[in-house]
């Protein structure tokens, strides 16, 4: 006569691995759900068709949009012309600028570091080099103030007068009372007294 707790070993394990084949089956129905199926053939050949186009489009000249001004302009809005003429790109041909503005980069990081490189060859007497750092800092930060003065003391430096007399100029409408203002009042009044005694000199 067999145990009781034997029977039930022997009819655990059928049962067990119903389930585990059930189970099975269950996990590998989902994961096939979930995949997505292929793509048709005509799909794929739509796919790389539509890639084609797209490298073959130029990504501005063939997509440009029309930013003319509407016919009614001119009576709408008498003078605009004149406001605008700085931005006018019919006013250039277009070979020369194609519609293109030129836009310089804005970084004044870029800038502050041009004016601590210029300030180290100014201090060596290298003006030619500071010089160059300087414009390259007003090329990054356009009506840079330091750049200015310091860009104008290089030029007189180096003789260009008119250079000089320019930057002064620029940095006294940055900051009128800035901590150069001195400076470049007395350089621009010197620079004048140069160009004063220079045309008596001609006429004498």
């Amino acid at each position: 006569m067999q145990r009781p707790a034997a029977c039930g070993k022997r009819y655990n394990i059928p049962v067990r691995t119903r389930f585990l084949i059930a189970f099975v089956g269950l996990v590998t129905a989902l994961s096939l759900a979930q995949t997505p199926p292929d793509k048709p053939a005509s799909d794929k050949t739509a796919d790389r068709n539509r890639e084609a186009r797209e490298a073959d489009e130029s990504s501005s000249r063939d997509t440009r949009v029309d930013i003319s001004a509407p016919k009614d302009d001119a009576k709408s809005h008498p003078g605009s012309k004149d406001a605008v003429a700085d931005f006018d790109a019919d006013a250039v041909p277009d070979t020369i600028t194609d519609g293109v503005q030129e836009f310089h980069p804005w970084s004044p990081l870029k800038a502050m570091k041009d004016i601590e490189v210029g300030d180290f060859y100014f201090k060596r007497k290298n003006y030619k080099a500071a010089l160059e750092r300087y414009k390259e800092a007003l090329y990054y930060k356009d009506g840079d103030a330091v750049a200015s003065f310091r860009l104008a003391v290089c030029q007189e430096k180096l003789g260009d007068k008119a250079e000089a007399k320019k930057y002064y100029e620029q940095y006294l409408k940055i900051l009128p009372e800035g901590p150069f203002a001195k400076e470049a009042h007395a350089s621009l009044d010197r620079l004048g007294q140069s160009a004063a005694n220079k045309a008596s000199a001609a006429r004498e």
